[in-house]
């Protein structure tokens, strides 16, 4: 029977075992430097960090004025199509930045269909130059198209259960709807739209498909070209050290922008917003923002992949076909399954365990997704050589030639997912843990029953949902996974993103469809699921 002491042990191993890798990092900023590190601090990398913070800014700042616009449009009025484009403005986040990118380019370059039409049925020959978008502002158009839905979904839900007194009030004091908006909806809004910026902000680090397709020179390309082009590690961790010190600014800058202001009900009778109906011009223009958006986001690039899937359709194998969805499936559901049941244990143990470390060690498990996936990835592989090298003589003993078990298997790869993605996972548990309380379980310790039998009887039946929702989120989240994917997989294994990706970058746009449009599938429906489970869980 498991008592608290066990928790307490069980809880502190896998905090330690997720945190660990990213003492490497850090090491790695009081190693001495070499001609590497010094030609890039010299030549490049300002480049790196100017390209960073342009691509940062303007895609958090067109994310902002997008998601924010769509989130007041569908919490405080009714026009036609809106139930439906409720949960359909999410359906974006199906679709991974980097095969938003080439299916753009696909649309718009010489051969595409936009200036093939223009061509062949106006006659109107365009510089191609004015389609370019394989440039910094096409990186921050695919950016904002893609990931706008998190700053959409977190201030929806937020301003969905504000109380209608607040505006209210304000249409009695004078106030008209732009007022309203800029003076009372936005300042109220400020924590939600802080948090999804947040997150687009750290995809945007992340990513490495969008960059390097398009020839942008960033913090993940430089780790890439420093690790596999001049084979040098100390300079990839040198880079990626540096890479998580800017992602360090921004969360402070994050919290500083927070501010110590909360806005909260002075009364419990509190309404949620009521939907003000529009008719006439006012519904159309609403109606076509909204699909406008929706179009661009999802309906043109999915359109554009079913139409290159149908012209490539055979021409990949189909065994090869299905085992790229095979291996994809295998790691995300083993990595979240493993998320989910390390979370479960971490999150229970900060509810039975009193003291103010137990407070704080949950936090340090989040800090993974902060970190780009080109770092944790350095870090990973950075580790687990060390580990390789340690565990050596028992190779030895037991027969094995190579050095490098662990450093070549798919647990490597497994690991990187987990110390990535945790958060993701933790905060579905959290949420959970916080709507069931703790008087359930309390009755049951009374009635005699122990912590583990608590757990299992009572609390895990609970906790259905927000197991699911988290599952879900996670397994959507690594389905695109490209940095971690690319720089740990094992060798001659492929995932649908990765197989996209290389398609992609070998010119194979068209054969690319098959995979992106798989990935696109299961996320949508994994969204829907979730979009359900959100709606109809309990309050």
């Amino acid at each position: 029977m498991l008592n608290i002491n066990s928790w307490t042990i069980s809880a502190s191993c896998i905090i330690i075992l997720l945190f660990l890798p990213n003492l490497t990092i850090l090491k790695g900023i009081f190693t001495p430097a070499n001609e590497n590190w010094d030609h890039l601090k010299k030549f490049v990398l300002q480049n790196y960090i100017q390209t960073s913070v342009i691509l940062v800014v303007f895609t958090a700042v067109f994310s902002i004025v997008i998601g924010l616009s769509l989130a007041w449009l569908i919490a405080q009025y009714q026009f036609p199509l809106r139930n439906f484009f409720k949960w359909a403005l999410i359906l974006p986040l199906a679709i991974p930045p980097f095969i938003g990118a080439y299916t753009y380019h696909g649309i718009v370059n010489y051969t595409g269909v936009i200036q093939k039409t223009l061509r062949n049925e106006f006659g109107i020959i365009v510089n191609p130059s004015y389609f370019d978008i394989m440039n910094i502002p096409g990186a921050i158009f695919i950016y904002t198209l893609f990931l706008y839905p998190y700053v959409y979904t977190i201030t929806r839900i937020f301003l969905s259960n504000q109380s209608a007194s607040l505006i209210e009030s304000a249409k009695i004091l004078g106030k008209g709807p732009w007022q309203i908006f800029f003076q009372i909806v936005i300042p109220i809004s400020r924590v939600a739209i802080v948090g999804g910026s947040s997150l687009v902000v750290l995809e945007v680090l992340n990513d490495y498909g969008v960059v390097k397709y398009f020839g942008i020179q960033t913090f993940s390309t430089a780790i890439f070209q420093t690790w596999f082009g001049f084979g040098d590690i100390e300079t990839s961790i040198k880079l990626a050290a540096s890479l998580m010190g800017f992602v360090i600014l921004i969360l402070v800058f994050e919290k500083l922008l927070r501010g110590k202001k909360q806005f909260s009900f002075a009364s419990t009778k509190v309404r949620p917003l009521q939907l003000i109906k529009l008719g006439g011009l006012k519904a159309l223009f609403a109606t076509s923002y909204v699909l406008i958006i929706f179009s661009f986001a999802f309906l043109i690039p999915v359109a554009q992949l079913v139409s290159w899937f149908i012209l490539t359709f055979g021409k990949i194998p189909t065994d090869q076909f299905f085992h790229h969805i095979k291996n994809s499936v295998f790691v995300a559901g083993v990595s979240a399954a493993i998320i989910i049941f390390c979370a479960l244990i971490i999150g229970n143990f900060s509810r039975i365990v009193k003291g103010r470390y137990v407070k704080v060690l949950p936090k340090i498990t989040v800090l993974g997704y902060s970190i780009p996936g080109a770092v944790i990835a350095v870090a990973v592989v950075t580790t687990f050589i060390a580990l390789d090298r340690f565990l050596s003589p028992i190779y030895a003993v037991m027969g094995i030639d190579s050095k490098l078990v662990l450093s070549l298997s798919i647990i490597m790869l497994i690991t990187a997912y987990i110390i990535r993605f945790f958060a993701i996972g933790y905060n579905a548990i959290e949420s959970g843990y916080d709507k069931i309380g703790t008087d359930f379980s309390h009755a049951s310790r009374i009635l005699g029953a122990g912590l583990m039998r608590t757990f299992v009887k009572v609390d895990l039946p609970m906790m259905k949902g927000a197991i699911i929702s988290g599952f879900i989120l996670v397994f959507i989240d690594i389905m695109k996974e490209i940095p971690l994917t690319l720089i740990l997989r094992p060798f001659n294994f492929d995932t649908l993103a990765t197989k996209a990706f290389q398609y992609a970058s070998d010119e194979r746009i068209m054969e690319a469809s098959q995979a992106s449009l798989i990935i696109i599938t299961i996320s949508a429906i994994a969204i829907f699921v979730f979009h359900y489970l959100l709606e109809k869980g309990p309050k």
